[in-house]
């Protein structure tokens, strides 16, 4: 549920401190809430999320609260946070990203990836666009990505009827024999989560913002696969990513022949169940 009408985000906007709007536009996108931005009468800009408690918005707050803590990923301020409404600082920037944003994406990427924890997973459930992530500490990656993202999701999607119950059986077959093509990493890393385009903001060569995050802890392949899922070097990103990331963070054999392909079925699931 949305907001019936702008004026219903002044009045929420006016209950908080010093955020007495001037103006207010929409913004495109917003999978889960109504997204404006809005100019202050002190003449700063926010852009404000509104929809429903069910929204689980504060879960979008944690994140960005998360990463801002332990990485020095560009992100917009976190102004407020609640189930039904985030308020965020204004980023100047567009998804365009010539040669050097996609180097200067791809150093980011690689510094994030180098943050750790003890355990796949997080320490809360997170949120994929508008779907549960649940996120149970896991001294396995295999065993997580097979039972918190691929059935999870699989059987998710069966439910609500966007995969038929042969294909969420295919999937249950290679969820059982992922050892032959995956194996544990080092340590786990953490990763954004959504990294693809309009998740993205740009400005001058430099990455501005990552936005909607979508955060736990993983191996940083299934990162590396999901802006390649429109094709063999993707929409996203092109060569000058790949190679300034791997330059350093260099990629095992096999993930772009045959790994990535596994680890892309939950995004491709995750869009299954809301498109």
């Amino acid at each position: 549920m949305r907001p019936a009408n702008k004026r219903d985000v002044l009045a929420r906007l006016a209950q908080l401190p010093d955020m007495q709007a001037k103006d207010l536009a929409p913004l495109t996108g917003g999978m889960i809430a109504a997204v404006y931005k809005v100019t202050l009468v002190d003449g700063r800009e926010v852009v404000v999320k509104a929809g429903s408690a069910d929204s689980r918005m504060d879960i979008e707050g944690d994140m960005l609260r998360h990463l801002a803590q332990v990485s020095d990923l560009p992100l917009p301020r976190l102004i407020h946070s609640e189930p039904d409404l985030l308020v965020l600082g204004f980023v100047e920037g567009n998804s365009d990203l010539d040669e050097q944003a996609q180097e200067h994406a791809a150093e980011l990427l690689a510094a994030l990836h180098s943050v750790t924890w003890t355990h796949f997973g997080h320490a809360q459930d997170t949120h994929i666009g508008p779907l549960h992530q649940p996120n149970p500490p896991s001294s396995s990656w295999v065993d997580f990505f097979r039972d918190q993202r691929l059935l999870f999701l699989a059987h998710m999607a069966l439910q609500a009827g966007a995969i038929t119950p042969s294909l969420c059986r295919r999937v249950e077959t290679l969820a059982g024999h992922l050892e032959r093509w995956l194996g544990e990493p080092r340590q786990p890393a953490l990763i954004h989560g959504d990294v693809w385009a309009t998740n993205l903001l740009a400005s001058k060569g430099r990455i501005t913002a990552f936005l909607d995050p979508a955060i736990y802890y993983a191996h940083e392949e299934i990162e590396l696969a999901y802006t390649t899922l429109f094709g063999s070097r993707g929409l996203t990103f092109g060569d000058p990513f790949y190679r300034r990331y791997h330059e350093i963070r260099p990629n095992s054999p096999g993930f772009f022949e045959e790994r990535r392909l596994i680890y892309n079925l939950y995004p491709l699931l995750v869009h299954a169940r809301i498109f």
